[in-house]
């Protein structure tokens, strides 16, 4: 259970992570870092790197409460379908951009425009993906730590007969583990073709 609850944790940390690296990706594109060298690129690196830390901590804690219904059913479910977190994921983008949207006043320029939206719902694929290799590839795993599976052990015994001495008028064979008599012991060819007639 603890070890449950560490994983889910550390796959939705990853998945905030990448969603604010991804959203930041969109802003500070790789095709302009490309294009800077020694001190402005440290500098635009630095800012990334800020800028991917607060996306990501706002990201973790608009999406906390619909990736908590995500984890639950996937892990109560042992849903391990990467496609079932990244849909989770656009699910939840979608939800914030909405949510983003709604929020505006009139004064400020708009987020309801096509490049905010491919942000959006990428963070939200990415994000989706990186819980899922995290995470969610051992979904419901605490169940089988709970009731291991075990496989029925088969013995072989030997099919060798060993005769047991001793002055009975029966003769008593060892085979299979199982006394045997001459009156309940394996007909011959001989009496099946007596016992046809």
């Amino acid at each position: 259970m603890i070890s449950t609850l560490f994983r889910v944790l550390a796959g939705f940390a990853m998945a905030c992570l990448v969603v604010g690296l991804t959203k930041v990706a969109f802003v500070i594109t790789p095709a302009e870092l490309s294009k800077l060298s020694g001190q402005a690129l440290s500098d635009r690196l630095g800012t990334f790197g800020v800028l991917s830390l607060l996306a990501a901590t706002h990201s973790a804690i608009f999406a906390a409460p619909f990736a908590l219904i995500a984890m639950v059913i996937g892990e109560w479910q042992s849903i391990r379908n990467p496609m079932y977190f990244a849909t989770a994921g656009v699910a939840i983008a979608l939800a914030g951009f909405f949510a983003q949207y709604s929020s505006e006043t009139g004064a400020a320029g708009s987020i309801a425009n096509n490049y905010a939206l491919k942000a959006f719902l990428t963070a939200g694929f990415a994000g989706g993906l990186a819980y899922w290799m995290v995470a969610g590839r051992a979904a419901g795993d605490a169940e089988a730590e709970v009731e291991p599976v075990t496989t029925p052990k088969v013995s072989v015994r030997p099919t060798t007969s060993v005769p047991v001495s001793g002055p009975s008028s029966k003769s008593n064979d060892i085979k299979s583990g199982d006394v045997k008599s001459k009156s309940n012991a394996e007909p011959s060819v001989a009496g099946l073709a007596t016992k046809a007639n």
